[in-house]
């Protein structure tokens, strides 16, 4: 049976792939974005795993924008303005994916920073979205570029990651936050933001979300996955409600509703009174394997690369000197160090920045110092 021609120019995910390759325990994987399974709040939650045995009613279906008593937590956790709904995903991903189905007809433009996260530039194409990529620059978006874009492009929709970028780390500025909200606004353009990794500030001031400054013109994604668990697959999806009532019906006929029981975990986790001990555990972690990252970077990686600084996240993001960069994936793998080569991180690779994605949450400092030089030495003699 040939498949849907949605599906035919979409190739598969270059991370998934390697992340297969990268599961060997001989190799040193920083291509992921794995949380750290020690981070995982399994006595936090237990609990209320133990006490849903008690809950028969967790186990029926559910409605399908969530878990009622969920909802209700994150309506005050999130502080969501009166007008605006929420929807309870399966993951973060999920929401991508309803959001794009529920919006985006085959040749609609969407805006979106080059480099990008490459889950959304798969969800995008699966809809046949036209993607229009502005530069990124060290405060967020070229702004210039993004006016011009939106003037002369018109997309539906822009779609960021304003906190922790991935793949890049870059934060954007709160200068930078206004502008964009202010563009979005001025040409009715919806800011989709995505923001997976905004409780992983581990220096600096925590900044407003983008769409605070233009919040009936947004759509937020939130993630559980890197402070509480990948396994549990639960996002929320949030914006005004005449953005979320098409998402709700469209999700409907995905999956009907994500798993009660697993809201229901996340609820008694988020509410549980070591929860923020829990959370500076985790960036206290994550920011000493920063540190012990960029350290070996700077260190010991040729003074024809560079790395610039993050405040957070799970990523750096290496420049290297011009080079076939999926050549020199495949070199490192085969000496025990997966990474990710930039071009998976734009619509058009031809002609794209080489650089290198890395990511320091999942292994070890001592791991963290051995992938350095085990990369120093090969960029030193690739070619």
């Amino acid at each position: 049976m040939e498949i849907a021609r949605s599906l035919q120019n979409v190739p598969s995910s270059y991370i998934r792939e390697i992340l297969s390759a990268a599961s060997d325990p001989k190799v040193i994987s920083l291509a992921g974005g794995l949380p750290d399974p020690s981070t995982f709040p399994i006595e936090l939650m237990r609990p209320t795993f133990e006490g849903l045995c008690d809950t028969p009613e967790v186990f029926q279906y559910g409605t399908t924008a969530g878990y009622t008593p969920l909802l209700a937590f994150l309506r005050d956790y999130l502080r969501l303005p009166e007008s605006h709904a929420a929807v309870v995903c399966t993951g973060s991903q999920q929401g991508l994916d309803l959001v794009a189905r529920a919006y985006i007809n085959p040749g609609d433009k969407v805006a979106m920073e080059a480099p990008s996260y490459l889950g959304a530039m798969q969800v995008f194409g699966l809809v046949g979205a036209n993607m229009i990529t502005v530069s990124q620059v060290e405060s967020g978006p070229d702004l210039l570029q993004l006016e011009q874009c939106f003037k002369t492009e018109k997309p539906k929709m822009f779609y960021a990651v304003p906190d922790f970028h991935n793949p890049t780390g870059v934060c954007w500025t709160l200068e930078t936050r206004r502008k964009v909200a202010e563009l979005c606004i001025q040409y009715d353009v919806a800011f989709i933001e995505d923001a997976p990794y905004r409780e992983l500030r581990f220096s600096g001031e925590a900044l407003p979300l983008v769409s605070s400054f233009c919040p009936e013109h947004s759509i937020v994604f939130r993630s559980f996955s890197k402070i509480a668990s990948p396994g549990l697959r639960i996002g929320v999806v949030t914006g005004k409600a005449a953005y979320i009532e098409p998402i709700v019906k469209i999700k409907q006929g995905a999956d009907l509703h994500s798993s009660i029981p697993m809201q229901a975990a996340l609820l008694g986790l988020l509410k549980h009174q070591d929860f923020d001990a829990h959370l500076d555990k985790v960036k206290a972690l994550y920011q000493s394997r920063y540190q012990t990252l960029y350290t070996a970077l700077e260190s010991h990686i040729p003074k024809s690369c560079a790395v610039k600084p993050v405040d957070g996240g799970m990523f750096v993001w290496v420049n290297i000197p011009e080079c076939d960069t999926f050549e020199l994936a495949k070199v490192l793998l085969s000496k025990g160090v997966a990474v990710v080569p930039s071009p998976v991180f734009y619509p058009d690779a031809n002609g794209q920045p080489a650089a290198l994605r890395l990511n320091f949450t999942n292994s070890s400092p001592e791991e963290l110092v051995k992938a350095v030089k085990i990369f120093s030495e090969v960029i030193e003699n690739f070619s």
